[in-house]
């Protein structure tokens, strides 16, 4: 038993030796093909790392800068890790020769711009992790060479601008994570090539406003999250758009204005059988007023039923007027045409005919225009406008 435990620990020891091909403070496990340079103070990359090696981790360290081809000697990498570090600057061509390189850890470092350079020999990349630095916005050739990227976390930057193409490469993309930046407006084409997108996270930006098409092209997304931004009403089609068998959308924490519009839209969306609103019960109302903080779920059954009555009795109304206004112009047809049967003069009868057609105008201008809270009637020569959402 001793001797097995001895034998044990010999190999550990040889695992973990430097080795010539081993910075110093640095694990080089050369049986894992692993490279553990952590928590060892490092201020730059370090220049000796066995070449066979496959994951570097060089997390939480004091490294600033990855200056251009850094990692010629390492080509095998697939796993890279440099979080929490002090990251500024990653020049051009950084990781030009990490071919086989499929995840990227930059999370928790003090990246505000990347350029074209920064993507380019990241062809075979899958995840790619920028979450907590300070970018602020997405250039459309800075992602240009992510051909097979699936995952992409941009969580807690600075985002206020994504320009037009920035995902334009990612046809493979399935995650993308936008939650907590400054986002104010979702424009139609800025999701335009992600269609094999599964999720989008957007919540805690400051979202007012989503163009119809916007999501459109998002014929995978399973999952919309849009919570904790500054929506206060939303348009029917921005979400009819989305052709996924099956989406969840997360909507709440939201200042929503519980108007009769929005109601509409939420009855709606409710009905179509392929989305689901899974917050839906905790939506709460910022406006108007007398609805601040009550649940949109409390309140969706009798917002409205006052302007519907109102507008059902006014149309009932304007219907039997009308019909009205019919009856009495056929029964003064038929009395005019029982005096003209009786012998007038062709003067009596033009005369006859004029007032006739004077009067059938008299019914017939009175035109009225209806919309959801106003009637507009044309009688004579003036319009009247009646407010019907006044109770």
């Amino acid at each position: 038993m001793k001797l097995v435990l001895l034998l044990l620990l010999v190999t550990e020891a040889s695992c973990r030796s430097h080795s010539s091909g081993c910075e110093k403070g640095c694990d080089c496990r050369g049986d894992l093909k692993f490279t553990i340079c952590s928590r060892a103070s490092f201020t730059r990359l370090p220049s000796r790392v066995p070449p066979i090696t496959e994951l570097l981790d060089l997390s939480d360290n004091w490294i600033s800068i990855i200056p251009e081809r850094t990692f010629n000697t390492t080509r095998k990498l697939r796993v890279l890790l440099l979080q929490n570090n002090n990251i500024s600057v990653v020049e051009d061509g950084a990781f030009c020769q990490l071919e086989f390189l499929q995840k990227l850890d930059l999370s928790w470092n003090q990246i505000t711009t990347l350029s074209e350079g920064f993507s380019i020999g990241l062809a075979s990349l899958r995840e790619l992790q920028l979450s907590h630095n300070r970018l602020t916005t997405l250039d459309s050739r800075t992602f240009r060479h992510l051909d097979s990227i699936q995952r992409l976390n941009l969580t807690n930057n600075s985002i206020q601008t994504i320009q037009m193409r920035s995902f334009s490469s990612m046809s493979l993309l399935r995650q993308l994570h936008l939650q907590d930046n400054q986002l104010t407006s979702l424009r139609s084409g800025t999701f335009s090539m992600l269609h094999s997108l599964k999720v989008l996270n957007l919540a805690g930006n400051q979202i007012s406003e989503a163009e119809t098409g916007v999501f459109k092209p998002l014929a995978s997304l399973t999952l919309l999250n849009i919570a904790n931004n500054q929506l206060t009403t939303i348009c029917f089609k921005t979400f009819l758009s989305i052709h996924t068998y099956s989406t969840h959308l997360l909507l709440e924490g939201n200042p929503w204005n519980c108007d009769c519009d929005l109601q509409r839209v939420f009855r709606k969306l409710r009905s179509i059988q392929r989305l689901f609103l899974d917050d839906y019960y905790n939506l709460t109302c910022s406006s108007p007023p007398d609805l601040q903080g009550y649940l949109l779920i409390n309140v969706d059954d009798e917002l409205c039923i006052a302007e519907t009555v109102t507008v059902l009795i006014i149309t009932i109304t304007v219907i039997i007027t009308l019909l009205a206004a019919m009856l009495m112009g056929e029964r003064k047809r038929r009395r005019r045409k029982r005096r003209d049967s009786t012998g007038r003069s062709r003067e009596t009868s033009q005369t006859s005919q004029t007032t006739e057609a004077t009067s059938v105008s008299d019914l017939n201008i009175s035109l009225f225009l209806f919309s959801r809270c106003s009637l507009v009637v044309f009688s004579g020569n003036r319009f009247l406008c009646i407010d019907i959402c006044k109770p």
